[in-house]
């Protein structure tokens, strides 16, 4: 098990979004939040930008695709790059076959929950997926407060992944920070996203760095990382 840091740029400086990926050099993604103003209040970035950035950066690219009908659009965005595609369960009209095509492209594939959307229901599907993002707040905008009800939710996720010995991973978006990516991290989280807690600070990379070491420590000292 290692723990990845994934800034998002969601909190970045849109108009330099080549110099803000070199800011966070060392991060293990950039996340990429797409969103059409229709599965989500909010408008950002679609593929064309997701192309650029891709040829603008070495750091692989983890597109979260907060949109409606991805079983449409999902594929598009591993032709434009990505490393990683997630698709919203809540969207998705087959995500077994979502999953696949994506995996069948050369990326890997993810399913984002939101809050109120339990995991149980899902557990037969998660041997086709690569990760799964548990959001720890509605999903649409940057800045928010964690949740932490969904701590427990981590925590259901992490025991089905090991009841099923699946190598997948588990990652958090939503109020991700230095005050509580411990709590994630002992819940079970693997894989963090962190926007304005890493690009709000005088050297994100630096950041990035320091949120890793905490991770790091509360997952080795927590029981679901033993024997990993």
């Amino acid at each position: 098990m290692a723990v990845q840091i994934n800034p998002s740029i969601l909190s970045a400086d849109f108009a330099r979004l080549a110099d803000e990926a070199e800011a966070v050099k060392g991060a293990d993604w950039l996340h990429v939040d797409v969103m059409d103003n229709h599965f989500v209040p909010n408008l950002t970035l679609g593929v064309p930008i997701v192309e650029s950035l891709s040829r603008a950066t070495d750091t692989p690219l983890d597109c979260h695709l907060m949109i409606e009908d991805p079983d449409r659009w999902a594929p598009q965005y591993v032709e434009a790059g990505a490393g990683s595609v997630t698709f919203h369960a809540e969207a998705a009209a087959a995500p077994v076959r979502l999953a696949r095509e994506i995996r069948a492209k050369g990326a890997r594939a993810s399913m984002a929950l939101k809050p109120a959307t339990p995991i149980e229901p899902y557990e037969d599907l998660l041997p086709e997926l690569d990760m799964l993002l548990i959001m720890t707040v509605e999903p649409g905008f940057g800045g928010q407060a964690f949740l932490d009800i969904m701590l427990p939710k981590i925590r259901r996720t992490r025991e089905l992944i090991s009841r099923h010995g699946l190598q997948m991973w588990l990652q958090v978006d939503g109020g991700v920070s230095a005050e509580t990516i411990e709590r994630c991290a002992e819940a079970g989280a693997d894989v963090f996203v962190a926007g304005s807690a890493v690009y709000g600070t005088e050297d994100p990379a630096a950041t990035v760095r320091a949120l890793r070491a905490q991770a790091e420590r509360a997952a080795a000292g927590a029981a679901w990382a033993c024997g990993h």
